[in-house]
C-alpha cells in the first residue's frame, strides 16, 4: 500500500468520526494480543479506532500507535485525545470497504 496523502487522511478522519473503538490498550501496554486484535480488526475492517485507557501523555500514545502502525503494516490516520485512528486497505479489491479519493476536492 502506498504511503496515504494528506488529503486521504482527512477524508479517512471523517469516516471514522461515527464508528466506535475495536481495540483498547490498557495498564500492560503494546502486547502481543493487542497486535494480533489491531491486524484482525484491520482485516474486517480496514479502518479501527484504538483507545487509549492507561495511558495519558501524548509521547506515550505516539510511540505505541507508531509501533501498532510498522506492526500491523497499517497507516496511522490520525490522533485525536485518547483514540488513535489506523487504516490498512484488504488486498482483495472485491473486499474493500473504502475506496480512497484520488485527488482533493
Amino acid at each position: 500500500m502506498q504511503a496515504l496523502k494528506g488529503f486521504q487522511k482527512t477524508w479517512l478522519r471523517g469516516r471514522a468520526h461515527d464508528i466506535k473503538p475495536v481495540v483498547f490498550i490498557g495498564q500492560k501496554g503494546l502486547s502481543p494480543a493487542v497486535i494480533e486484535a489491531a491486524g484482525e480488526a484491520l482485516d474486517t475492517h480496514e479502518l479501527i479506532k484504538v483507545k487509549f485507557q492507561d495511558f495519558k501523555d501524548k509521547e506515550q500514545k505516539q510511540t505505541i500507535a507508531q509501533a501498532i502502525s510498522e506492526q500491523t503494516g497499517s497507516e496511522l490516520v490520525g490522533m485525536i485525545g485518547h483514540m488513535a485512528i489506523f487504516f490498512r486497505q484488504h488486498p482483495e479489491p472485491e473486499k474493500q470497504k473504502f475506496q480512497l479519493p484520488d485527488r482533493a476536492k
